[in-house]
């Protein structure tokens, strides 16, 4: 009797949680992580697990980037986010989510014991509350506040 390949049937799982909450970022990703996988692609996951973050964080920053970039904001407007109650909010939630993001870089590295559950607990909003999957990290900086590490 063949063994379950466990890892396999949980992307799976998750793959399905992402058709049943119509969110096509979390089945593409369990799709491409499970074709990797199959294929026996494995030396894949030591280099994804390093340097994936990263370049998602890099692909996150161009994508969110690019209307400074194509002239939709000018510096006019750069100018005016100091002058509106609102955007200086913008600016003090931006500087302490960044913060926050940063600790949970940490903590993921230090602790890797609380990344399943970030995950599960992300992977669950993003499937069902139309979230987006940049949770993990800012949910590992309130974790870290939370129990006091870093």
């Amino acid at each position: 009797m063949a063994a379950i390949d466990t890892p396999a049937l949980i992307l799976l799982v998750l793959a399905a949680l992402g058709i049943i909450g119509n969110n096509s970022t979390v089945t593409i990703a369990m799709l491409v992580l499970l074709l990797i996988r199959v294929l026996g692609w494995h030396q894949a996951f030591p280099w994804l697990q390093k340097y994936g973050l990263t370049i998602g964080i890099i692909i996150l920053t161009i994508g969110v980037m690019t209307p400074l970039a194509s002239g939709k904001i000018s510096l006019d407007t750069i100018l005016s986010s100091f002058l509106s109650w609102k955007s200086l909010a913008a600016i003090g939630i931006g500087l302490f989510v960044a913060y926050l993001g940063g600790r949970g870089t940490i903590l993921m590295t230090n602790q890797p014991t609380v990344v399943a559950g970030l995950l599960i607990g992300t992977l669950l909003g993003v499937a069902f509350f139309k979230g987006v999957p940049v949770g993990p990290l800012i949910a590992a900086g309130l974790l870290s506040l939370l129990i006091g590490k870093s």
